[in-house]
C-alpha cells in the first residue's frame, strides 16, 4: 500500500507539472483561436478570417515551400555523404560524418548574418564571381536565402538517420541483387535507398517540422511573409488579445502533427526488416582512382559549404570592418571584450537557465522512465506520451501560450507570473524534456530488473533500492540527458523571444538575436555566437564522452 501510494503521488506530481506547464498553455492557445475576440462563444470565424487574408495564406504557402525545398536541398547534401561513407571503403569516413554533424552545433539564425557576408548580393562569393565572370547569384535573396541557410543547418538530421539505416541493411539483399545483374546507381536506387527509407523519412520529417516552425532565421534575413514569423509579429505588435496570433499557432501545431502522421503513413504496410542480426551492413567496395578523386571532390565541396557559416561567424567576430570585400579589412579582439563586459549577463543567464532546465528535465524524465518501465501503474504510458508531445509543439506556440495563460496570474507584489525569469526556465525545460526522457529511458532499459529484486530480497526498501542501485547505474544516461538538454536549451530562441521582458533577464540566444539586428552590433553578436557554439560543442563532446564511458563500464560489469 505504501509503495503504491508513493508511485501514485509521484505520477500525480508529474502529471500536474505537465498539465500546468504544457497542456494548459497549449490548450489556452487552441481555446483562444476558437473563441470570439474578448472571450465568448466558440466560433470558426477566426479561421475564416485567416483563410481570407492574403498575407496569411501567402505566408502559409511560403512556409510550406521553404520547408519542402529545404528537405530537397538537405537531402542533396546528405545523400552523397551518407552513400560514400557507408557504401565504399572511404578513408576519413568518420571525420566526414563528424564534420557533417557540426552544423547542428550552431543555431541557423546565428549564421544568418555570416552567410549574407559570404553569399549575399555583395558577399565574398558574389564579389569574386562578379570580378571573374561578371555574374552574381542570388544565394541569399528572399525565400531562397532561408532555404539555403536552413538546408545547410538541418541536413545532418537526414545524414545521421540515413547513414544508420544504410549500415543496418541486410548485406545478403544487396548480394542477391548483384547476382541478378544490378550494379552502381541502379543498385542504390532500387535496393539500398528503398530499404533505408525509414531513416530518410525520419530525418526528412524532422527537417520539415523544424524549418516550418523556425522564427528567428527568416526574421534575421528580413523575410516576414512566413507563418511562424507572422505569429511572432502579431503577438508582439498588436498584443496578446489578437486572435490571429493564436490561429497561426494552431496551424503550426496542426502542420507539425500532420507531418509526423504522414511520415508514419508513408511507411505503413511496408516491410523493411532484415534477416541478419544487426543487418550486416552494405558490402563496401574500393573506389577506382578516378572515382576516388570525384568522390573526394564532392565531399570537400559539400563540407566547405556546410562549414561556411562557422568560418564566416569566426571571421566576423574578429573583423573591424567587413563590407563590400571578400575578407574583413582588419581584425580585432574588441568584440570579445565587449561581449565579456557589457553582454556578460546573457552568458550568466544562459548558464543559470540551462542548468535549471536540464536539472528539471533529468529529474522528471528519470521519474517518468522509472514509472513506465518499473511499475504497473495504470495510465503510466500517458506520462511518456504527454512529455514526448513537446516535440510537436513549436516554441513560438509554447511562448504565446505561457504569455496568455500566466500573464493574468499575479504575484503578491502584483507582478504578472509570465514576466518572471523562472517562466523562461520552465518553458525551456518543457521544450527539452523529451531529450532527457529518451536518455533516461534508454539507460533504465539496459539495467536488469534482477538487480533490484536481489536488493529487495536482502531487505532493502524500494526507495533505498532506487537510491543505491537504480540511480547509480543510470548515472551515465542521466548525465548524457542533462548535457544534451543543457546544450540545446542554451540556444533556444523561439519560446524565449516571446517571454523575455527585459535585457537583464535575457539569455544568450536572445542577446544574439538583438545584437545581430544592427550593423553596429554584428561583431559583438558574432563573438557571442562563437561563445555559444563553443558551449554547445563542449556539451555535445561531454555527452558523447559520458555515453562512451558508461558503455565501457557496462561492458566491464558484464
Amino acid at each position: 500500500m505504501q509503495r503504491s501510494f508513493g508511485q501514485f503521488a509521484l505520477a500525480g506530481a508529474i502529471a500536474l507539472f505537465l498539465g500546468v506547464f504544457l497542456v494548459v498553455p497549449v490548450a489556452t492557445v487552441i481555446y483562444v483561436a476558437f473563441t470570439e475576440k474578448g472571450g465568448g462563444a466558440l466560433t470558426l470565424v477566426n479561421f475564416v478570417d485567416f483563410a481570407r487574408t492574403d498575407l496569411f495564406v501567402r505566408s502559409f504557402w511560403n512556409s510550406v515551400y521553404v520547408s519542402a525545398m529545404t528537405v530537397v536541398w538537405a537531402s542533396a547534401l546528405a545523400l552523397p555523404l551518407a552513400y560514400l561513407t557507408t557504401r565504399f571503403e572511404f578513408r576519413g569516413a568518420m571525420l566526414v560524418q563528424t564534420l557533417g554533424f557540426l552544423p547542428l552545433v550552431m543555431p541557423p539564425f546565428v549564421g544568418a548574418v555570416a552567410m549574407q557576408l559570404l553569399f549575399g548580393r555583395n558577399g565574398s562569393v558574389n564579389l569574386l564571381l562578379d570580378e571573374w565572370f561578371d555574374i552574381k547569384i542570388g544565394f541569399m535573396e528572399g525565400l531562397n536565402g532561408v532555404i539555403f541557410l536552413q538546408a545547410i543547418h538541418y541536413f545532418p538530421f537526414i545524414l545521421v538517420n540515413l547513414s544508420a539505416a544504410l549500415r543496418n541493411i541486410d548485406r545478403s539483399m544487396e548480394e542477391a541483387a548483384q547476382n541478378l545483374g544490378s550494379h552502381g546507381l541502379r543498385l542504390f536506387r532500387r535496393i539500398a535507398l528503398p530499404l533505408a527509407m525509414p531513416g530518410f523519412i525520419a530525418g526528412a520529417s524532422l527537417v520539415f517540422v523544424k524549418v516550418f516552425d523556425d522564427v528567428a532565421t527568416p526574421l534575421l534575413l528580413n523575410v516576414k511573409e512566413m507563418l511562424a514569423p507572422q505569429a511572432y509579429l502579431r503577438i508582439t505588435s498588436i498584443g496578446i488579445d489578437d486572435p490571429m496570433g493564436y490561429v497561426i499557432s494552431v496551424v503550426l501545431i496542426g502542420v507539425a502533427v500532420a507531418t509526423m502522421w504522414a511520415s508514419v503513413l508513408v511507411l505503413k504496410g511496408k516491410d523493411y526488416a532484415t534477416t541478419q542480426r544487426g543487418g550486416g551492413g552494405l558490402a563496401r567496395r574500393k573506389l577506382k582512382p578516378r572515382e576516388s578523386a570525384l568522390a573526394y571532390a564532392v565531399v570537400i565541396l559539400i563540407l566547405a559549404l556546410v562549414l561556411a557559416p562557422h568560418v564566416g561567424l569566426l571571421l566576423l567576430s574578429f573583423a573591424t570592418v567587413w563590407s563590400y570585400s571578400p575578407l574583413p579589412d582588419g581584425y580585432t579582439l574588441a568584440h570579445y571584450a565587449r561581449v565579456l563586459g557589457d553582454s556578460s549577463v546573457y552568458i550568466k543567464n544562459t548558464l543559470l537557465y540551462s542548468s535549471l532546465a536540464a536539472g528539471i528535465d533529468v529529474v522528471i524524465g528519470g521519474a517518468i522512465a522509472y514509472l513506465v518501465l518499473r511499475t504497473k501503474l495504470p495510465g503510466r504510458q500517458w506520462l511518456d506520451w504527454a512529455a514526448s508531445t513537446a516535440l510537436a509543439v513549436p516554441g513560438i506556440v509554447l511562448g504565446i501560450g505561457y504569455l496568455r495563460a500566466f500573464y493574468g496570474v499575479k504575484m503578491p507584489d502584483g507582478t504578472p507570473l509570465a514576466t518572471l525569469w523562472i517562466v523562461i526556465v520552465l518553458a525551456i525545460a518543457i521544450r527539452r524534456l523529451p531529450y532527457a526522457l529518451r536518455a533516461a529511458y534508454a539507460a533504465l532499459q539496459q539495467i536488469s530488473v534482477s538487480l533490484e529484486e536481489a536488493a529487495e530480497n536482502l531487505g532493502a526498501t524500494k526507495a533505498r533500492t532506487v537510491r543505491r542501485i537504480v540511480i547509480p547505474l543510470m548515472t551515465g544516461g542521466l548525465l548524457a540527458g542533462f548535457v544534451t538538454s543543457f546544450a540545446t536549451a542554451a540556444v533556444e530562441l523561439s519560446a524565449v523571444l516571446i517571454l523575455v521582458q527585459s535585457n537583464s533577464d535575457a539569455p544568450l540566444a536572445y542577446g544574439l538575436y538583438v545584437l545581430m539586428q544592427t550593423p553596429a552590433g554584428r561583431g559583438a553578436g558574432a563573438a557571442l555566437g562563437v561563445i555559444a557554439v563553443i558551449i554547445v560543442a563542449v556539451c555535445m563532446g561531454l555527452a558523447q564522452l559520458v555515453a562512451d564511458r558508461s558503455q565501457r563500464a557496462r561492458g566491464l560489469d558484464i
